[in-house]
């Protein structure tokens, strides 16, 4: 389990550590830098597939990204954006910085990994480090305690995670970059008219739904025959009193159907309502067979019905008793109700002071603690 994320000079996010919990809300008003700290998880999970640096391209670029406020440097220190993750037995962390200058390169907007680190234990300290990069450089923890220098430079758009994960020289890189990329966000499932969950598609068994729940029938029928059918089977009839889930097979191709009391028939995935589909998606996505270690809910409550908050509220709840789960959220009424269900969930409400992203309530001596590795 994640017990602290912590980022310097993101946006908004001019520095943060925050603690977390089995079951985290991040909410605050809007602008308040939820978006970004959601951001921050997804750009982590992309340093185990070497997607960091175009994620960042994405959004602009490090300068576009960068805060843009006062006091974002230090005298004496370079210019960084940095990110991290701690847990019960892992932490990682890198340092992006302004690349240097290649007269012959068209890619110098792209930010360069100027430091990484993996350490055992939640935090950070000489004894505990696995595995340090500083530039090209890096050295690993050998068996017998001392250390092993990686005999070729590593590029600077290259993370050590995705490039040194060895099963024999760093077992420890593999393992933790194979439960990062276990890590399942959902923040795009698509509900409008054209999207892919509406039309017939291609079933076959599948136990993680699509990020835009493009097989979101065969999700639910795998769910239905190796999964936990009875909890899916409630939160359709908590949602929709009376009402049931029917997939219906075609030459290979599946289609969600939804039996509803006093139709006829029952009705199409591309007739029903946007919030009853994405309802419906969210169900997949939560009792998926083979669930993550970590999953993250980026405003889930869009286009629902507030009377359906409070049945997707107690599935979260539920399932956050074997999965850590982040959900991100402007709803009271969803946190309302996880509260309710969850006494140990852990809110993380995020405020603006002077355009500085902050945690209401979370003084600095009562921080997790954090240090960041040097270049």
């Amino acid at each position: 389990m994640l017990t602290t994320l912590a980022v310097e000079n993101y946006r908004s996010l001019r520095r943060l550590v925050v603690p977390l919990g089995q079951l985290n809300v991040v909410t605050g008003a809007n602008g308040s830098g939820k978006s970004s700290l959601y951001r921050v998880l997804r750009l982590l999970a992309d340093f185990s597939r070497n997607g960091a640096v175009a994620g960042l391209a994405r959004e602009g670029g490090l300068d576009s990204t960068l805060w843009a406020g006062p006091g974002r440097t230090v005298r004496g220190e370079p210019l960084a954006l940095r990110l991290g993750f701690a847990g019960d037995d892992f932490g990682y962390a890198a340092d992006l910085g302004v690349p240097v200058p290649d007269m012959y390169s068209m890619f110098n907007r792209d930010p360069e990994i100027k430091a990484e680190a993996v350490w055992a234990g939640p935090v950070l300290r000489p004894a505990a480090m696995l595995a340090e990069r500083g530039g090209p450089v890096v050295r690993l923890r050998a068996d017998k305690g001392g250390w092993e220098m990686v005999p070729h430079a590593l590029k600077s758009f290259d993370s050590m995670l995705a490039e040194l994960a060895d099963p024999q020289h760093a077992p420890d890189l593999l393992v933790l970059r194979e439960r990062i990329r276990g890590w399942r966000f959902y923040d795009h499932l698509r509900t409008d008219a054209d999207a892919p969950g509406r039309a017939l598609q291609i079933g076959t068994r599948t136990m993680v739904l699509a990020h835009d729940g493009a097989d979101g029938a065969a999700a639910l029928q795998t769910i239905r025959e190796i999964g936990d059918a009875e909890a899916l089977n409630q939160a359709v009839d908590h949602a929709f009193p009376g009402s049931e889930i029917e997939i219906a097979g075609r030459d290979g191709r599946f289609e969600l159907l939804l039996h509803q009391p006093g139709l006829h028939r029952p009705l199409g995935s591309a007739e029903l309502s946007d919030g009853t589909l994405r309802y419906l998606l969210l169900v997949a996505a939560l009792l998926s067979p083979r669930p993550p270690e970590l999953l993250v809910l980026n405003e889930p409550e869009t286009s629902l019905h507030p009377q359906l908050l409070g049945p997707l509220g107690e599935l979260i709840a539920k399932v956050a008793e074997d999965t850590q789960v982040i959900v991100v959220t402007h709803a009271r009424e969803l946190r309302d109700v996880l509260a309710a269900h969850a006494p140990d969930l852990h809110t993380i409400e995020l405020v603006k002071e002077d355009g500085v992203t902050v945690v209401d309530g979370l003084r600095p001596l009562e921080e997790p603690p954090w240090h960041w590795p040097k270049r």
